[in-house]
């Protein structure tokens, strides 16, 4: 796809403009205006009052240094971020990511999908995203609280449970929460709900660490669901093996599946027989180690070197839960090659604007990340409330919020993409029921918004 409609394509430049040398955030706003195209003509009172102009510019972007000392007592430096994209329709809401990799674009791109994944849910959430280029993988647990403490005491001036709260993402597991939460209240002096993903003993929700996986695989079972397909006696392939891959594994098994492979940055598992998850729990979430370890408790099983050969394995569904770009084009025609009916993303554009090509036109089903891993803030938004409350709702409870949420969220990005002449495509569906929500809200609030 490309962008025909010449105000958005003059958008389009500005951003490039604005923005140079990022090319995820780059390809995140381009992909989103391409299914604003529909909307340009029949909102006309979107365009008088610059709502796409302003969509795509942050509201606030903050750069920040972060210098701790290492157990050798050596001075280091990181970069901090935290974008905080649109209010709209509530507090800004997003994750903080650990990785080397984090730069500016990276942040942007995050932080720009986080306000339309927001208003999918449905609830008073707006967009934001943050981290830094720091590693914790070889850190010890000493060297993580440091800098974890470091990095809140510029953040904390930021953030606040009715202006800004974040959760974890890539690298920022429980331990961090945990060390920047501590950091935060020791500043403030304030017991408030500021970070989602806390510990159950102060203040953290149930289901939140299933969250993400587990509604991925609750969307792309209604998605099936539409077409009469379903998870039961289906084979899946699932990238990663952190928090969202290894629990929508779970929920995978729950809903008669088998999964069969499993990835990191270095490769994959494959296991005919099935992922044995208690095994795979024990490597990542015990031992913190590499997936490649699989294959000493479970020698039938193969390691390959190399993630992306992955989709080279047969499969019904497939499950990106990685990192962005990991599928490209050539794996999409590969897993259409091998009968895959069903893709969904579990993680933040994972696919290629040419593999999402690929899949729309030979006829699968496909979720795109905004809708189908809504499920994880979708539950930090749900411990938001409960720590509004100061209450606790049981696993039972959340777990049926969260798969209402996503049942909706499929609901309206299919009703949405219907609508506006794309009946089929949740690409547009998704963007345009989230943008709705978002540019109404940005109508109704003036300019200053």
């Amino acid at each position: 796809m490309s962008l025909k409609n010449a105000y958005l394509a003059e958008i389009m430049e500005t951003v490039i403009k604005r923005n140079p040398a990022e090319p995820e955030f780059h390809q995140a706003v381009k992909e989103v205006l391409e299914s604003f195209e529909p909307l340009v003509d029949r909102h006309p009172e979107f365009v008088k009052a610059g709502i796409f102009e302003r969509i795509v510019e942050p509201e606030r972007f903050i750069m920040f240094r972060v210098p701790w000392v290492d157990d050798n007592g050596k001075v280091q430096v990181n970069r901090g971020f935290r974008v905080q994209f649109n209010s709209a329709i509530g507090p800004y809401k997003g994750g903080l990511r650990f990785h080397p990799s984090v730069y500016a674009g990276i942040i942007k791109f995050l932080g720009f999908e986080q306000t339309f994944k927001n208003s999918l849910t449905g609830l008073p959430i707006g967009g934001a995203k943050g981290g830094s280029d720091f590693d914790p993988k070889g850190k010890s647990d000493a060297e993580v609280m440091r800098f974890c403490q470091s990095f809140m005491t510029e953040l904390y001036r930021h953030i606040g449970p009715d202006t800004d709260v974040p959760a974890g993402d890539i690298g920022v597991g429980g331990r961090e929460i945990g060390f920047m939460y501590g950091q935060y209240k020791r500043i403030k002096n304030d017991f408030t709900g500021v970070l989602t993903g806390k510990g159950l003993t102060y203040g953290g929700s149930l289901v939140r660490t299933e969250a993400t996986g587990y509604g991925l695989c609750y969307f792309t079972e209604e998605m099936l669901n539409a077409q009469g397909k379903s998870f039961k006696d289906s084979t899946v392939v699932i990238s990663g093996s952190g928090n969202v891959a290894i629990y929508a594994t779970e929920k995978a098994h729950q809903l008669g599946a088998k999964v069969v492979a499993l990835s990191d940055s270095n490769g994959y598992i494959y296991d005919p027989e099935g992922i044995n998850l208690d095994t795979v729990k024990q490597i990542k979430e015990v031992e913190r180690k590499r997936i490649k370890e699989y294959v000493n408790y479970h020698p039938h099983a193969e390691y390959h070197e190399g993630c992306s050969g992955i989709w080279n394995i047969k499969c019904d569904i497939a499950l990106p839960c990685a990192t962005q770009n990991e599928l490209d084009g050539e794996a999409a025609k590969t897993l259409v090659a091998n009968g895959c009916i069903a893709v969904a993303e579990g993680a933040n554009m994972p696919s290629t604007p040419e593999a999402v090509e690929v899949f729309l036109s030979k006829g699968v089903l496909f979720g795109p990340a905004k809708a189908a891993n809504a499920g994880g803030v979708a539950t930090s938004a749900l411990e938001m409330c409960q720590n509004s409350m100061r209450y606790s709702w049981t696993f039972e409870e959340v777990d049926a919020k969260l798969k209402d949420i996503m049942v909706n969220i499929y609901k309206n990005a299919s009703a949405a993409a219907k609508e506006y002449g794309h009946e089929g495509n949740l690409v547009v569906g998704a963007n345009i029921a989230g943008f709705l929500k978002v540019a109404n809200s940005m109508l109704a609030q003036g300019i200053a918004y």
